[in-house]
C-alpha cells in the first residue's frame, strides 16, 4: 500500500512538471520567442539540477527524504503559479529556473526513497512501477495541456498545474504517517568525493548514456512542438503526437524486466540508444500525422528504458552509504547536457533549420550507444 501512495502523489508531481515543459514551449512561441530563446528557456530549467543535484543526494542520504520531497513538491507550485500571476519572456524564464531549482530535491529524494525500498529484486519492481508512473504522466499530461490550450489558453493551464502540485502537497502532509521517512546515512563510505565515482569506469559509463537519453528525451519533449507547429499541428495534436511518445514509454517498461533477464542491463541500454538514434534520423522528413504517431512511437519505444535502467544501475553500482550522492551525480551531469545541448540545439536550429536538431541527437544517440557497448565490453573509448 504504501509504495502506491508514494506513486501516486508523484504522479501528480511528474504529471505537472512534464506538462510544464510543453505549456512552456507553446506559451514561448505565442510571445515570439525564437528557437535560440527557447533553447535558453530549455536550458534554464537544469542551471538548478546541475548546481544543486550532488548536494541534493548528500541531503537524502543524511535527513532521508520525506522534507525534501514536500519542500520540492511546494517550489514547484510556486514556479508554476507564476507565469499565472505575471507575463513575458522573462517571468518564463524565472518560472523554469525556480522548477528546476525544485525539481532536484524532489526527483532525487523520491528516487532514493523507492529505491530503498527492500532488496535488488523489489528495487527493480519499484523503480519499473516508478517509471511507469512518469510514462503515464508524460502520456496524459500533454494530451490535457493541449486540450486546455486548445480551449482555455496557456495562462489559465499554468494555474491547473500549480493547484494540481499544490493538492499533491497536501496529501503528501495528510499522507506523512504513511509515508516513511527514509533511513539516513550515518556512515558514508569515504574517498574521492561525488566526482571520484566517476573514476569507475562501470559508473562512468552509466552516467554518461543516461544523460544523453534523458537529454534526447528533453529535447524531443522541447522541439516535436515547435516542429508541429511549423508543419501547422494543432496544440491539441501536438499533445496526441506527444502522448504516443509517452504511451510507448510505458508499454516498454513493464517488459523491462524481462529484457534485463534476456539480454542483461548494458546489451538493453544500448539497443535503445540505436533505436532511438535512427528514428531521430527519419524524423524531419515526417509531416503526415499517421507518421509522426509511428515515429513518435518509436522514440518512445527506444528512449522508454533509459532512465528507469540508468537509475537502477546507478544505485546498485554506488559505494555503501553514498547511494543518494550517486543518484546527484547522475542527475548533475543529465542536467549539465540539458544546460549544454539546449543552447548548442537552439543556436544550430535558428542557423540552419529545425532539421538539423533533429540530426545532430541522431548522431548523440548513435555515438553513446556505440560508446556504452564498448565500454560494457571492457574497451576503452
Amino acid at each position: 500500500m504504501t509504495i502506491y501512495v508514494i506513486l501516486f502523489l508523484g504522479l501528480l508531481n511528474w504529471t505537472c512538471f512534464m506538462s510544464s515543459r510543453v505549456l512552456m514551449s507553446l506559451y514561448a512561441i505565442e510571445l515570439g520567442a525564437s528557437a535560440a530563446a527557447i533553447g535558453l528557456l530549455i536550458a534554464l530549467y537544469g542551471l538548478g539540477p546541475l548546481l544543486l543535484s550532488v548536494q541534493a543526494g548528500k541531503i537524502s542520504d543524511r535527513i532521508g527524504s520525506y522534507r525534501p520531497i514536500v519542500l520540492g513538491s511546494a517550489g514547484l507550485a510556486v514556479g508554476l503559479v507564476i507565469p499565472y500571476l505575471s507575463r513575458g519572456l522573462p517571468v518564463l524564464y524565472a518560472a523554469a529556473l525556480i522548477i528546476g531549482v525544485a525539481l532536484v530535491f524532489l526527483n532525487i529524494a523520491l528516487q532514493h526513497l523507492i529505491a530503498s525500498f527492500g532488496g535488488a529484486e523489489q528495487r527493480t519492481r519499484n523503480v519499473s512501477y516508478q517509471s511507469l508512473a512518469i510514462a503515464l504522466g508524460g502520456l496524459i499530461g500533454p494530451l490535457l495541456v493541449g486540450i486546455s490550450i486548445d480551449h482555455q489558453g496557456h495562462v489559465p493551464t499554468f494555474l491547473y498545474l500549480a493547484l494540481t502540485v499544490a493538492a499533491s502537497c497536501a496529501g503528501w502532509w495528510l499522507c506523512r504517517r504513511l509515508v516513511p521517512r527514509s533511513e539516513p546515512t550515518t556512515k558514508p563510505d569515504a574517498g574521492g568525493g561525488a566526482f571520484g565515482m566517476l573514476a569507475q569506469p562501470r559508473m562512468r559509463s552509466v552516467i554518461i548514456s543516461s544523460a544523453l537519453v534523458v537529454a534526447g528525451v528533453d529535447l524531443y519533449t522541447f522541439y516535436m512542438p515547435i516542429y508541429g507547429h511549423s508543419i501547422g499541428l494543432s496544440a491539441n495534436m501536438i499533445g496526441v503526437v506527444l502522448g504516443a511518445h509517452a504511451t510507448a514509454q510505458f508499454v516498454v517498461r513493464t517488459l523491462l524486466p524481462r529484457l534485463v533477464r534476456r539480454w542483461g542491463e548494458d546489451s538493453v541500454l544500448a539497443a535503445a540508444m540505436f533505436t532511438a538514434g535512427a528514428i531521430f534520423l527519419l524524423f524531419p522528413f515526417v509531416e503526415k500525422v499517421a507518421f509522426l504517431l509511428l515515429l513518435s512511437f518509436g522514440l518512445g519505444l527506444g528512449l522508454g528504458v533509459g532512465q528507469p535502467l540508468s537509475v537502477i544501475m546507478t544505485y546498485n553500482r554506488a559505494p555503501v552509504g553514498r547511494t543518494g550522492e550517486a543518484l546527484g551525480l547522475r542527475f548533475t551531469l543529465v542536467n549539465l547536457t540539458h544546460m549544454v545541448i539546449p543552447l548548442a540545439f537552439g543556436t544550430i536550429g535558428s542557423a540552419l533549420g529545425l532539421a538539423t536538431v533533429f540530426l545532430a541527437n541522431s548522431a548523440l544517440m548513435l555515438g553513446g550507444g556505440y560508446a556504452h557497448r564498448q565500454s560494457s565490453k571492457g574497451k576503452p573509448v
